[in-house]
């Protein structure tokens, strides 16, 4: 009887022991044959949402350092009990207890200016230390309302602490910037300053041409009463216009600055000279100082002096105050546009305003 090798059943088949038989060797694998199919090589793919989240962590990590850092600076501020407002950086050392205030108007004067002059004024007012102050003017003018208020600021300073204040120019101090120098009882001015131009300027755009000519746009206006849009920048004024303007607000800003020079130039010009000398014309220092506009031509040390002789101190401590660095300023710091125009910017556009200003070279 014929019995048919089976290779499953000797593989099976226990060994003398009760084991498992362990079967033949594995067959050896034909040359060039792998022993196995190798896997597919992955692919690197491209994944948006991991840069998205990578992105999204970073600026998270960096709105917690901010965080962190202003959280920091408000327990300073009440471990210190209050905010500093202003910081002082020494321009000339001496004694500290007898201390002069450098102010600085610079650039054109408007409300914001006129704020800051107030509140370093206040600060000053508030420290015994201080003998005197000097007004460093360095401005071509601005509104009349900024160099008005610049104008009281200074004389009330004067009038309720009774501590003397030069004025020092630099650059250009004329228009409004010279209405605020007069408040001072001395000015000291650079030998290439440029000051005076005492009088007033009003200027406006017209659109008219532009916007029906070149736009095709035609704006209306509605008014009760006939003066209400006088002057309009998108028509020509007519001479009736002009003399109106001229009265209602040229004028009455013209008198108010010749006032002011007679008042703050009383014991060196009388009225009449300053009446000859308020026409806008501008002088260098050496002529200013011959009109008697200002009183010494000098530099800061020579302004440092002044003070100092009307203080009656031999030396002082000469400061200016500085905004200190501040995280909360950074945090709550709004970005404009140059490109952004909004309906309150075309309206100041559109809008005539009177100047206490000296614009050579802007029309």
């Amino acid at each position: 009887m014929d019995f048919e090798h089976n290779d499953n059943s000797a593989q099976s088949s226990p060994g003398p022991y009760g084991q498992a038989n362990p079967g033949p060797p594995p067959r050896e694998p034909v040359a060039g044959v792998p022993a196995y199919a190798p896997p597919p090589p992955r692919t690197k793919r491209f994944s948006i949402w991991r840069i998205f989240w990578g992105v999204l962590f970073g600026l998270s990590l960096l709105a917690n350092i901010g965080l962190f850092l202003m959280l920091v600076g408000m327990v300073a501020v009440v471990a210190t009990g209050q905010a500093r407002l202003y910081e002082e950086a020494v321009v000339r050392e001496g004694p500290r207890d007898n201390k002069i205030v450098m102010v600085n108007i610079t650039g054109m004067i408007h409300t914001e200016q006129a704020e800051n002059v107030y509140r370093q004024l206040k600060t000053a007012r508030e420290d015994r230390s201080v003998k005197g102050v000097i007004v460093r003017v360095n401005s071509p003018g601005g509104t009349v309302s900024g160099s008005d208020r610049i104008y009281m600021e200074i004389q009330r300073y004067r009038r309720e602490v009774g501590k003397p204040v030069v004025a020092f120019m630099q650059g250009v101090a004329a228009s409004g910037g010279y209405y605020a120098s007069v408040a001072c009882q001395k000015i000291v001015a650079e030998p290439t300053t440029i000051t005076g131009s005492i009088g007033v300027i009003m200027s406006h755009f017209v659109f008219e041409d532009l916007l029906e000519n070149k736009l095709g746009i035609k704006p209306v206006f509605l008014t009760a009463g006939d003066k209400k849009d006088w002057p309009s920048s998108f028509r020509a004024p007519e001479q009736e216009e002009l003399d109106y303007i001229r009265e209602r607000l040229l004028t009455p800003a013209y008198s108010r600055f010749v006032d002011v020079v007679k008042e703050g130039r009383s014991e060196t010009l009388s009225a009449a000279q300053v009446d000859a000398l308020a026409d806008g014309s501008i002088f260098a220092a050496p002529k200013a100082l011959e009109e008697k506009l200002i009183d010494e031509i000098g530099y800061l040390d020579d302004a440092i002096a002044a003070v100092a002789s009307l203080a009656g101190i031999d030396k002082a401590h000469v400061v200016e105050y500085r905004r200190p660095f501040s995280w909360m300023s950074i945090l709550n710091a709004r970005s404009a546009s140059v490109f952004k125009i909004d309906r309150m910017k075309l309206y100041e556009l559109a809008t005539p305003e009177i100047l206490y200003l000296w614009n050579a070279g802007m029309h």
